[in-house]
């Protein structure tokens, strides 16, 4: 577990030291990849606009907020939080209910992101990417993904039952709605497994998020399940790849105010600033993941919002249940784990040499 990392993005922390008036929050944020973008869309326009100080940390286990919490001495006032860990947070106490009066109304924002304990602050989604020269005919469903005589050769998807069991179902033809009642019983999750023997010899199985990318770069595969992040920084960087977004699966990271929290008015204040639609609209022009405002859309280039998971592209979406994950997740791992097959390490630590972005 690495501890929490102070981050020093541009000159938000000279100008933040500058100031000696005002309140000061601490937030922190998931990884460091997501910072710059944080820091154009919320930290500077929140610190000029309010004079509040702005400590910016990262950090990537829960235990953190936990143990502050169970001490009653957090030092955090607002963290953001992966859906699973929210789930899991709430339902221990580890953060404050949110009173929605004080950020604003539930029906602003997209469906599922406007929690008890958290507000959604970005939407990612694990899609059906492939490289269009080496697939004559677009895929356009999971159902595709899975027809080998129409696209032979080796495929990839991550390497757990998360994602990878609903996949499954909906290429076997599950509606959207029944997956989970699917998973929840023996036949279902059998059904699913069943469906996965169909193209195990084909598969490669990923476990880092930027794998799916540098694999369909290298062209060790043609299609792979891959975040819909890791495919657009591909494409950044010149590689030409595709996304099929019918049927992506789609979760939300949410802002959080830990128990206890010191500063929890200034926290709301920045939590509202942050869900409005005009600042999430820099957010999303800033980094590929969605706005969970639904305002937000509106406001973006048509060309860019196509690109993100995001307005129309959520429409053919179906919404990851945390809650069927928090409860079940354990035994399924265990199942998939026991099922799939060993992991290719060498191969992965060759292509991490051989491809740079």
């Amino acid at each position: 577990m690495r501890k929490p990392i102070l981050l020093i993005i541009g000159s938000l922390a000279t100008s933040v030291s500058a100031l000696v008036m005002g309140s000061e929050i601490t937030i922190v944020s998931l990884g460091v990849l997501n910072q710059p973008a944080l820091a154009k869309a919320y930290y500077a326009p929140f610190r000029d606009a309010t004079a509040t100080k702005i400590a910016a940390f990262t950090y990537d286990d829960l235990s953190f907020v936990r143990d502050m919490v169970a001490a009653w001495k957090p030092t955090w006032d607002v963290v953001e939080v992966a859906a699973s860990d929210l789930v899991r947070g709430c339902e221990d106490g580890l953060f404050e209910k949110l009173d929605y009066s004080r950020i604003g109304s539930k029906g602003s924002f997209v469906a599922g992101s406007a929690g008890d304990c958290g507000i959604g602050m970005s939407v990612s989604s694990m899609v059906l990417a492939y490289d269009p020269a080496k697939v004559k005919d677009a895929p356009s469903s999971w159902a595709d993904f899975w027809n080998l005589e129409k696209y032979p050769g080796p495929r990839a998807l991550r390497r757990s039952a998360r994602y990878t069991l609903e996949i499954a179902l909906l290429a076997d033809g599950v509606a959207p709605r029944d997956v989970y009642k699917m998973l929840a019983t023996r036949a279902g999750v059998d059904r699913a497994f069943r469906k996965l023997d169909r193209i195990k010899a084909e598969v490669r199985w990923w476990q880092a998020p930027s794998q799916p990318s540098v694999w369909l770069a290298l062209g060790d595969v043609a299609m792979s399940s891959s975040e819909a992040f890791w495919i657009d920084s591909a494409r950044a960087h010149g590689k030409e790849l595709e996304i099929v977004w019918n049927g992506n699966l789609y979760e939300v990271n949410s802002w959080a105010i830990p128990k206890h929290a010191p500063h929890v008015a200034d926290a709301y204040r920045f939590i509202a600033f942050a869900s409005k639609a005009e600042n999430q609209k820099v957010f999303a022009e800033s980094i590929a993941y969605g706005p969970t405002n639904s305002g937000t859309v509106g406001l973006l280039d048509a060309t860019l919002a196509g690109t993100l998971p995001a307005g129309d592209n959520l429409k053919a979406a179906f919404a990851i249940d945390e809650s069927f994950w928090a409860q079940r997740g354990k035994a399924l791992e265990e199942r998939f784990e026991k099922w799939a097959p060993p992991i290719r390490r060498q191969q992965d630590e060759e292509d991490d040499e051989d491809y740079t972005p």
